[in-house]
């Protein structure tokens, strides 16, 4: 019995690879280390790591542009972009798909 791709599968494979390119990213730019690793879509980020503040935020858009080969505007980013894991990260599938 053979087993057919669904666009369901192609799709849950590409967030998989965002979210787990996302997570090194913040794993090297704020030096997270292991807690990189504990990172859900609820997990809060403005205000609850110490080490983003407003030049890492910088630092992970960069990152974040060079590894995805997107240009994100300065109008684009608002504090609910950076408020937790999930919203970091459908901001970056949003990108990708526009």
């Amino acid at each position: 019995m053979t087993h057919m791709i669904k666009s369901e599968d192609i799709n849950l494979k590409q967030e998989t690879s965002i979210t787990k390119n996302i997570r090194e990213i913040l794993r090297a730019s704020l030096q997270l280390d292991d807690r990189a690793d504990d990172l859900t879509a609820d997990s809060l980020l403005l205000g609850e790591i110490p080490e983003l503040d407003s030049m890492a935020v910088a630092m992970v858009i960069g990152s974040l542009e060079d590894e995805f080969e997107i240009h994100i505007e300065a109008d684009e980013i608002s504090g609910e972009t950076f408020e937790t894991f999930g919203s970091l990260c459908a901001f970056i599938k949003d990108k990708l798909e526009n």
